[in-house]
Order: C-alpha cells, then structure tokens, then sequence
C-alpha cells in the first residue's frame, strides 16, 4: 500500500480545535479517518515550527489520499500538505526505466 508524508497546519479555528479537545483525540480521530478509508496510521507527531503535525500514512492509491486531504482541507481548521513516499525498491524500479529527454537548449 503506497505510503505519504501528511504535513498539516491549523487554522486559529484549528488551534482552538486542539487545544479543547487535545492531542490524543486529534490522533484517535486521524486513526478512524485513514481505517475508514481503508488505510492505517503509521506515526503521528505534534511539532514547533511552521507546520504543526506530521503524520506517516498507508492509504490505498492516490486518489483516496487526494480525497482524505481535500476534505482535512476544506474543513477550514487545517490545511494539508501530502507528500507520496518512496520505497528504496520504488526508486531502484525508477532508475531502471530509460528516458530520453532534451533539456531546454540542450
């Protein structure tokens, strides 16, 4: 199952939102959207810094994390980043793959 790095932000709502509910809801809650989705949550962490959790999930293609980060974001408390994570074997599959390609003035 393909795995992605979610980069999340909250809102003021957002930061409101957690600080009633705390840490361990917002995780719980993460945990039932990904398993709702047929996926798991493989870390969750709070952080200092420009965004403020990171999370490692498994979720079944892409277009059901593009569908997961739509509706995160369009709640209005938190906007998500997703970034699609790479196996060493991923990559070792990519580099076998020839391209011909021509650079701009090249």
């Amino acid at each position: 199952m393909p795995k992605y790095l979610m980069q999340a932000t909250f809102t003021a709502e957002g930061a409101r939102g957690l600080a009633t509910e705390g840490g361990t809801s917002r995780r719980k809650t993460i945990e039932a959207l990904m398993e709702a989705h047929g996926g798991t949550l493989d870390a969750f962490y709070f952080a200092f810094g420009a965004t403020d959790v990171f999370l490692i999930v498994d979720l079944p293609d892409n277009a059901t994390a593009a569908a997961v980060a739509l509706a995160v974001s369009g709640s209005g408390a938190v906007g998500v980043e997703t970034t699609v994570l790479l196996t060493p074997e991923d990559v070792d599959a990519a580099v076998a793959i020839e391209v011909d390609f021509r650079p701009p003035g090249g």
